[in-house]
């Protein structure tokens, strides 16, 4: 059986852009299979691609400590017409903080328990401060995590 897995990131940088790829390449892994990846920006995401989805991972940028205004879009598009349909979805985070990304997490977090979406991850990944390569393969473990995870039937 395959399952879907949404990936919605907000990619107004290089840097975001690879972030959010490093998320598909794990997702992607040629160990796992069965698991169709559906890659959006918040923009392009709608309910429709939540509703389909048997898990979803959120990247975003922080923005003056607070989610990007296209993410922030994308749940207010997508909150009611998902509401009822989608609780406990299974939900993966990442953050690129230039700062801190507390009020980002908060923010975000705050709309998903409204959703009543699971986490499976402990805490949201925050690649905080400058620019570190060791984002791309903590985002590229979130994918993998989330994809293999959604193979074996444990989200």
């Amino acid at each position: 059986m395959n399952k879907n897995l949404l990936i919605v990131g907000h990619v107004p940088s290089p840097n975001t852009k690879i972030l959010r790829d490093a998320v598909v390449k794990g997702a992607t892994s040629p160990d796992i299979s069965g698991i169709r990846v559906v890659v959006r920006t918040p923009f392009e995401a709608n309910a429709e691609d939540v509703l389909k989805a048997d898990g979803i991972i959120l990247g975003t940028s922080e923005n003056l400590g607070y989610m990007s205004g296209a993410l922030k879009d994308f749940f207010d598009r997508i909150y009611y017409p998902c509401l009822e349909e989608k609780q406990g979805l299974p939900y993966g985070i990442y953050i690129r903080a230039g700062h801190d990304g507390t009020g980002t997490k908060r923010a975000v977090e705050t709309i998903i328990a409204g959703l009543r979406w699971s986490p499976v991850q402990e805490d949201a990944l925050i690649c905080r401060g400058d620019y570190k390569s060791e984002f791309e393969n903590q985002c590229e473990e979130l994918g993998m995590l989330m994809a293999a995870g959604l193979e074996a039937g444990i989200f």
